[in-house]
Parts: structure tokens; C-alpha cells; sequence
């Protein structure tokens, strides 16, 4: 039988920076990583997931991002910040799954725009699942607010959710 046999192989590359006091608009490093992502003639937006640990820890935190990014004119802040429980719940319920989706999907979030999230490996691990599902990906930038979500899943870039009773299926 004829057959093409064919191969690819992609070869990618990312930064990881290191930080403090991210949305202080004397710590211009977010900023400037956004501006050099910029894509002419295009409408980008980025929309925010919360691990609620940390909006508890910080009760600040949704003002400074947005005080962050008034002054920025090359990207829309979505202001509709989405807080979830971190842990494992994030992962086991699906309405945290649909919650997000509806967010991406009623604020026009597409591939020119960016899903951050914030938090724990389980924040970080959902979002990107959702980033990954919707419009074939969406930019997801991880900002790891744990030891273990640094290496786990702010370095190692995984993406999951537990289904069917089984973790990260």
C-alpha cells in the first residue's frame, strides 16, 4: 500500500522572570514583557484567574492590577476578574472549568489575547486548560505564587484538570 510517511519536530522556547512587587507601575518588567508581544493592529486583551487564597492574603491585589494597566493603551484589562478556590477543588469542579470558558467566550478573549492566572499550581494547571481548549490556545501566562506551583507548574508549563474521578485525566 502507498503511503506518505512524514515527521516534525517543534523546537520551543520560553523566558521565565523572576519578580517582586509585579504590579507596582515603578516595576515596569510585566509591561514591557506585554509591549514586546504587541501585535500591531490588534485588539489584545487579558483577562485575570485568581486563586482566592491569594486575593484573601492581598485584598489589594484587583486594585493594583487595574492601576496597573490604566496607564497601558496597547492592552485591554478585562475587568472581570475571575476568583476561584485554589487546591485540588479547582481541578475537580467543572463549573470552575465552564466559568472560565464563559468568561474567555463573553469577552471576546481570542488567540491575540492572554489568560493570566495567579495563584497555585491548581490555578495556574486550570487556566491553562482552558487556554489551551479555547480557540485552539489562547496565550496563558503563568504568575506561580507557591514554592511547588514555581517548578510544577509555572516551569514545567502543564495544563490539567481531574475528570472522571481521575487526577489530571
Amino acid at each position: 500500500m502507498e503511503h506518505l510517511h512524514q515527521s516534525f519536530s517543534v523546537n520551543f522556547e520560553y523566558k521565565v522572570f523572576f519578580t517582586k512587587a509585579m504590579f507596582d507601575r515603578e516595576n515596569k518588567l510585566f509591561e514591557n514583557f506585554l509591549k514586546e508581544r504587541t501585535e500591531p493592529g490588534v485588539l489584545q486583551k487579558i483577562i485575570f484567574v485568581i486563586d482566592s487564597g491569594v486575593q484573601k492574603g492581598n485584598p489589594a491585589l484587583i486594585q493594583h492590577i487595574t492601576s496597573y494597566f490604566k496607564p497601558v493603551s496597547f492592552i485591554k484589562l478585562v475587568n472581570d476578574f475571575i476568583i476561584i478556590p485554589g487546591g485540588e477543588e479547582a481541578k475537580n469542579n467543572e463549573a470552575y472549568i465552564s466559568r472560565i470558558i464563559d468568561a474567555v467566550n463573553s469577552h471576546g478573549i481570542d488567540r491575540h489575547s492572554y489568560v493570566a492566572a495567579i495563584g497555585g499550581g491548581s490555578i495556574l494547571d486550570l487556566a491553562g486548560y482552558v487556554s489551551a481548549i479555547s480557540h485552539r490556545g489562547i496565550k496563558h501566562i503563568r504568575i506561580p505564587t507557591t514554592v511547588l506551583s514555581q517548578n510544577d507548574s509555572g516551569v514545567g508549563v502543564k495544563n490539567g484538570v481531574n475528570y472522571l474521578g481521575k487526577k489530571n485525566f
